[in-house]
C-alpha cells in the first residue's frame, strides 16, 4: 500500500493513502476478501493510532494498554469510515481513536466515579500547571496564576486542583506520612458503636415498661438491674420461684411482641 508524504493532506509523514482501498472495501460484500482488505487497511494505518497513544504516556496507564485502547478505536474508525463523504480518512480517525483513548481514562482510571466537569477542570489545571512551571522557577504557580493562564475562575481552579490529588484512592493499610509505628488509615477510621444498639432497645421498651403492673415492673428491676436470683426474689415477695420465672417470661415476651409492633 503505498505512503503518500504529501504533508498538505497528511500531518503524518508516513501515513498511508488508502482512498482507494477504502472505495474499494465498500464496494465488497461480506467474506474472505473484503476481510482481507480491512485488516491491511488496519494495519496501514497503525503507526499513526500508535503515535496517539503516545500522546498519553505518564498519565498512569502502562503504553501497551494505551495501544490496545488506541488500536481498537482504530477498529472502530475502519469500520464506520464513509468514503463517500469526501472527507479524509485521517480526519475522522485521529478524533475517533483520541475519544477511546479518552473514554477509557474516564471509564477505567478512576477509582472513583468523577462527574465528567471535574475530570475537564482537572485536565486543564494539569496542562496550565505545566505550562506556567516552565516559566516560573523556584515554586509552584499560584491558583490566581493558573485561573488567569487557563481562563477559568478561581473556584473551579480549586476543583480541579483537588481531582488532581483524587485520581487514585488511598489503600486502608497504607501508613500515614510521619508514622514511626506503621499506624495506617485504618487505624485512624471509627466504627460503629455497639452500645448503640443498647440505647435503641431501651428507648423502645422504656414506655411499656412503665405500663407494666407495679408487682411485675419490680420483679424485673430486680432480676435485670439488681442481678438478684430468681430463688431470692421469691423470698422477697413471697412467691414461689416458678411463679416468678413464668412472670419474667410472660412479661418478656409481651414487651417484645408489643415492641415489634410499634416497629411494624
Amino acid at each position: 500500500m503505498r505512503t503518500q508524504a504529501n504533508a498538505k493532506h497528511h500531518p503524518h509523514d508516513d501515513a498511508p493513502d488508502t482512498t482507494e482501498a477504502f472505495r474499494k472495501l465498500a464496494s465488497l460484500p461480506p467474506g474472505q476478501q473484503r476481510d482481507t482488505l480491512r485488516e491491511q487497511i488496519i494495519e496501514a494505518w497503525l503507526p499513526m493510532a500508535e503515535r496517539l497513544a503516545g500522546r498519553f504516556r505518564s498519565r498512569g496507564e502502562s503504553y501497551e494498554d494505551l495501544r490496545q485502547v488506541a488500536s481498537l478505536g482504530l477498529v472502530k474508525a475502519v469500520d464506520r469510515y464513509d468514503p463517500e463523504l469526501g472527507n479524509a480518512f485521517e480526519s475522522y480517525a485521529v478524533p475517533t481513536v483520541t475519544g477511546e483513548i479518552k473514554r477509557h481514562f474516564r471509564d477505567h482510571m478512576w477509582t472513583l466515579h468523577v462527574p465528567r466537569r471535574v475530570q475537564d477542570l482537572r485536565n486543564r489545571v494539569r496542562f496550565a500547571n505545566q505550562e506556567l512551571s516552565q516559566t516560573i522557577s523556584g515554586r509552584r504557580p499560584t491558583i490566581a496564576e493558573i485561573a488567569k493562564h487557563a481562563n477559568m475562575s478561581e473556584e473551579d481552579v480549586q476543583v480541579g486542583l483537588e481531582a488532581l490529588e483524587s485520581f487514585t484512592a488511598l489503600s486502608l493499610d497504607a501508613e500515614l506520612p510521619g508514622s514511626e509505628d506503621g499506624y495506617s488509615l485504618s487505624d485512624a477510621l471509627g466504627s460503629a458503636d455497639p452500645a448503640l444498639d443498647t440505647v435503641v432497645d431501651r428507648e423502645a421498651v422504656k414506655p411499656r415498661l412503665a405500663a407494666l403492673p407495679e408487682r411485675e415492673r419490680a420483679i424485673l428491676y430486680m432480676r435485670f438491674f439488681g442481678d438478684m436470683t430468681q430463688s431470692r426474689i421469691a423470698e422477697q415477695l413471697g412467691i414461689s420461684q416458678m411463679h416468678v420465672s413464668r412472670l419474667i417470661s410472660r412479661c418478656c415476651d409481651r414487651l417484645r411482641d408489643q415492641v415489634m409492633r410499634d416497629v411494624a
